[in-house]
């Protein structure tokens, strides 16, 4: 099968399906999974859905609301001003960190601005909260477009 067809038939999945397909991979802590999904608004909400569903499997529930908000923030932005007909998400975890990272075609970075947008807009604030919330946050240019990331601190249970 091409890159076209396997692209062709990803975006004629349903949100149900693509979240059964991701689920198991992503709950593997021992291999960093990544889900692709199609640039379409119903994208969103099945990441954020994959993300919590991924916290509760790794027993960190005290980042359920944070790693969802956060989640939600990157993937509109990519779907938002990235072009390519999918993005990717991420979830890893390594000692005393969580990390979401949520990939687009796009090269360019994103760029946080510090001072109040006037009017207050319900657009232009998602890099704030991001800022505010993560314990880390970045932007990292890959070959083919970019990856934009948030960590939060994890303790480890003893």
């Amino acid at each position: 099968m091409c890159f076209q067809d396997a692209l062709a038939a990803l975006e004629r999945l349903s949100s149900e399906e693509l979240e059964r397909m991701y689920y198991g991979r992503l709950c593997d802590q021992s291999t960093p999974g990544e889900m692709r999904l199609p640039s379409r608004p119903e994208s969103g909400p099945v990441a954020r859905r994959l993300v919590l569903s991924v916290l509760e499997s790794w027993e960190l529930h005290q980042h359920l609301e944070v790693g969802e908000l956060l989640t939600s923030e990157l993937v509109a932005n990519a779907l938002r001003h990235a072009a390519g007909r999918t993005i990717g998400v991420q979830v890893s975890r390594k000692p005393g960190w969580l990390r979401i990272e949520v990939r687009d075609s796009s090269r360019a970075l994103p760029c946080l601005i510090l001072s109040e947008p006037l009017p207050i807009s319900e657009y232009g604030r998602g890099l704030k909260i991001l800022d505010d919330l993560a314990d880390r946050w970045g932007a990292d240019l890959l070959p083919r477009g970019k990856g934009v990331w948030f960590e939060l601190k994890v303790r480890e249970r003893r």
